[in-house]
């Protein structure tokens, strides 16, 4: 499916963020070893949480409602069945990576598998401290799946401490997530520092969790009670929303209940660096901060994206990429190496698009360079299967010259199923 995209004078209005995706995946996944009955209000209305619903509905947990109201009825910390069949993760790596953790401390084997994109993406980095825990894998060709957990009937898992060698919030919550299975403490430390939304979570729903600067331990000993869980709105989609404002001059967006979690506000805090202006207006505080933004155009400017900033906002890398080429100087982007292994080669995928507008773009192993103001000019965009690229340039689209035509736009039901409704409405070229 293709969407054309013109430009736009105008942004003007109130933008609604479908459900954040981390906080959807982990409610769900943590209410279903849970006992009792869970709660989770807005959750995202998207193929990859339909991919964890899917998974753990195979695992024998019951869950109803809709995205307003969800609700999973708990089986309790050993409650989970064997499932019947393959279990498909679509196109979601957290899907599949939490569920790695969750898995490896059962009492049956069960195997994983997913899309063409999702089978070419790497699962060592979370087989190999899970394995060094007791759990056993078979993967494919050593590092892909489909791959298979298999059973620990008659061994548990031990903890460990374990040195983090990547900031990576999916192999952070699979390790905590079998340390609630494990004998003693899970300790882990090194790269700690990526979205935490598992560590506001997990204590909500009764894990015992010890915190620090330095490291992050759970006891196995723990079980989980059923909770309420307001997912806030996402601000890796509400960022699409704030770097039109920036690009398109006169604009006034109002944000409505996004997170403020200060892990994931990264790209505000950049945005904001580079000229545009957010008012913030907190509304809820636990267990996620929550809140409104008031967003206004201003004169942007280029600037420096250091390796510590990249997990706040590793996901909003490809729409800063396209706020970068309209803004005045330079922008540089280093650590952020992780955007080779997402849905594409995300650093590929924008350099190619960029360029195909017209763009120049000097490209890194982690990073990227853009001097800016430079003109763009409308074409056919490959987004390769990926949301965060088909989004990216449907808002580049808005300040092309000419049409835009993005291709492949049914990718965008991973994350923001109603992204061009909202883009219609804000800037009316729709």
């Amino acid at each position: 499916m293709k969407k054309h995209i013109k430009a736009s004078n105008r942004l003007h209005g109130v933008a609604i963020v479908p459900g954040d995706k981390s906080v959807s995946h982990r409610a769900m996944i943590f209410g279903a070893i849970a006992s009792g009955k869970t709660e989770a209000l807005n959750l995202l209305d998207s193929g990859d949480v339909h991919s964890t619903q899917n998974c753990l509905r195979a695992l024998g947990v019951e869950i109803s409602g809709n995205a307003a109201r969800t609700v999973v009825n708990g089986r309790g910390k050993h409650g989970l069945i064997q499932p019947k069949d393959i279990l498909d993760c679509g196109n979601s790596g957290t899907t599949m990576r939490l569920l790695m953790g969750l898995l490896a401390g059962q009492g049956f084997s069960a195997t994983l598998t997913g899309d063409n994109s999702l089978i070419k993406r790497p699962m060592k980095r979370v087989a190999g401290p899970l394995t060094l825990m007791g759990a056993e894998f078979t993967l494919t060709n050593g590092d892909f799946a489909p791959l298979t957990v298999h059973s620990r009937q008659h061994q548990k898992l031990k903890g460990i401490d374990y040195h983090l060698k990547i900031a990576s919030a999916q192999v952070k919550t699979s390790l905590l997530l079998a340390g609630l299975y494990a004998e003693g403490m899970t300790t882990l430390r090194g790269e700690i520092g990526s979205r935490d939304h598992t560590e506001r979570l997990l204590p909500f729903f009764g894990a015992d969790l010890k915190i620090s600067p330095e490291s992050i331990s759970i006891s196995g000993l723990a079980e989980l009670a059923g909770a309420t869980i307001r997912v806030p709105g996402d601000p890796s989609s509400a960022a699409f929303w704030i770097a039109a404002a920036g690009l398109i001059k006169n604009s006034d967006v109002e944000i409505q209940n996004v997170s403020l979690n200060p892990t994931r506000t990264g790209f505000m805090n950049v945005a904001k660096r580079m000229g545009i202006r957010i008012e913030t207006e907190t509304t809820v505080e636990q267990p996620e901060p929550i809140g409104n933004l008031r967003v206004r155009s201003g004169d942007l400017c280029g600037t420096s994206v250091a390796p510590h900033e990249i997990p706040s906002m590793i996901d909003e890398i490809p729409i800063l990429a396209v706020l970068a080429t309209q803004a005045h100087g330079v922008t540089e982007v280093h650590g952020a190496e992780e955007l080779r292994v997402k849905e594409s080669d995300r650093i590929e995928t924008v350099a190619q698009n960029l360029r195909a507008m017209g763009a120049k773009i000097e490209t890194f192993k982690d990073g990227f360079r853009i001097e800016g103001p430079q003109s763009l000019q409308g074409c056919a965009i490959e987004t390769f299967l990926d949301h965060r690229i088909a989004m990216s340039f449907s808002i580049a689209g808005l300040v092309a010259k000419g049409e835009t035509e993005i291709r492949g736009v049914d990718s965008v039901l991973t994350s923001y199923p109603n992204f061009y409704e909202v883009l219609g409405a804000l800037t009316g070229v729709l």
